[in-house]
């Protein structure tokens, strides 16, 4: 992956992943390590575990010292005797020659020897890997998502750690707590791109092409990094807008009829979804092209569950696995907690999209599923500083005005207090979500809609 030799590598952003990425290449004999701390989060006893092995700290006036950089065009790398490693989303006034993606995967390429799938994307990461969790139970995988690191041996889980961040440098983390188990293959899911670990990358949507590096660079751009793996399964339309140049390793899915994955005669159900599943001239990492048809019974109450499905159908086929595992698999998806899930309380169904990432696209996406339900509510509402990116609170409440009069709404928490006053049709506000919830339940509903804007471990301990 390098070009040239480095004597000196510094790594920048210590809060997203830096520690571990500065730490695994202080163990590489040939680099002096340097670590800048640019959001200065280091607690006192991570800079002594940073020096301890061999990590030095340092500010800006290193790359100052080093490079005069303010006048280096970003172009000129080749000139450049160091080695400068920050994520995607840092905006930096220096030349940058690694990303942390690139970075894990210098540092992991060696180690791994199980098969990967890496998921991306804008929406669904986290549903798509515990969708291929199923679907590859019988391999012993281990899973790295939003919700922790999880090992399964012969069908039994474990979970190694709970919470972890999906930077890139997780990866490294997650591969170290596994080394005690039999796995057969790493799932992972990757903000903003991929590692180029994988022998297939999924890029589930960019339902929303957001902003990052100060408004610098787009989601798009940083995403693109998911072809670096040998073969891509990517959402259609993201695929023709962004990366038509990436044809020759990309099979696309598609509920539309396009692509090479797509959904027919869809009987969408609550608890259960059936569709047809169409293959055409899809490439396999054994170099075949393979064409098929079979029926798919899941979990999916809505056009976008659909197409989360189609994207663990398409990696899994591009793997080469059996229609037997991927319908099996998907036959015990049942939702996921902390995403999209259903419950029954007396007779009243909940159904709860809770997430960190609640954005437009979701709040449109899950409303839809209550056309032509009677008696239903909306509590809407939610934390801010979940993630980086916040919500546009005023497409937010021009959604939430559209809502049929027939539909109570109910708003809660902080997001609930914002939106408020731009709300132009009838609402109550009710400050905790667990009063929010009870109104609505005791208010003669039958079908209660939360959409909530936090991490799901927040909300099982509120």
């Amino acid at each position: 992956m390098l070009r040239k030799t480095f004597k000196d590598v510094l790594v920048v952003d210590m809060t997203h992943g830096g520690k571990i990425i500065a730490t695994e290449f202080s163990k590489l004999s040939s680099y002096k390590v340097f670590g800048w701390d640019i959001y200065n989060t280091l607690t006192d006893e991570d800079k002594i575990n940073l020096q301890e092995n061999g990590v030095k700290l340092v500010d800006e006036n290193y790359l100052k010292r080093f490079y005069n950089a303010k006048s280096q065009p970003k172009s000129n790398l080749s000139e450049l005797n160091n080695l400068i490693v920050a994520p995607i989303h840092c905006n930096l006034d220096y030349p940058v020659n690694m990303s942390h993606h690139e970075a894990v995967a210098f540092l992991m390429n060696n180690s791994i020897e199980i098969p990967v799938i890496e998921v991306t994307g804008v929406k669904g990461k986290t549903s798509v890997v515990h969708m291929l969790k199923e679907i590859f139970k019988d391999f012993n995988p281990l899973i790295l998502s939003s919700l922790g690191v999880e090992v399964l041996n012969d069908g039994e889980s474990k979970l190694l750690k709970k919470n972890i961040s999906i930077t890139p440098a997780s990866i490294i983390d997650a591969w170290r707590m596994s080394q005690d188990y039999e796995v057969g293959i790493f799932i992972i899911e990757t903000s903003l791109g991929g590692t180029g670990l994988a022998d297939v990358g999924i890029l589930t949507n960019i339902i929303e092409d957001y902003t990052i590096a100060k408004g610098m660079r787009k989601a798009s751009q940083a995403k693109v990094q998911i072809f670096n793996n040998k073969l891509v399964a990517c959402d259609y339309d993201s695929f023709n807008l962004f990366y038509p140049d990436f044809k020759d390793k990309t099979n696309t899915f598609s509920i539309d009829g396009k692509g090479n994955v797509k959904a027919s005669n869809i009987i969408f159900g609550f608890n259960e979804t059936v569709f047809q599943v169409e293959v055409k001239d899809l490439k396999t990492i054994s170099n075949e092209i393979y064409n098929d048809s079979f029926e798919i019974s899941t979990f999916a109450p809505a056009p976008h569950h659909v197409q989360n499905v189609l994207s663990a159908i398409c990696a899994s086929l591009t793997l080469r696995i059996s229609i037997n595992s991927i319908t099996t698999g998907l036959r015990n998806f049942n939702g996921l907690k902390g995403r999209t899930s259903i419950i029954n309380r007396d007779e009243v169904r909940i159904i709860e999209e809770v997430n960190p990432g609640i954005n437009l696209a979701t709040i449109k996406k899950s409303i839809s599923m209550l056309e032509d339900l009677p008696r239903s509510s909306v509590v809407f509402g939610g934390k801010y500083g979940v993630i980086c990116e916040e919500i546009d609170e005023e497409s937010a409440a021009s959604i939430l005005n559209e809502l049929n009069e027939d539909i109570q709404l109910i708003l809660t928490d902080e997001l609930g207090n914002s939106v408020k006053d731009r709300i132009k049709r009838n609402f109550h506000y009710i400050p905790y979500l667990d009063k929010a919830m009870d109104y609505a339940f005791n208010n003669d509903c039958h079908n209660i809609l939360l959409i909530y804007r936090s991490n799901f471990p927040d909300l099982q301990n509120r």
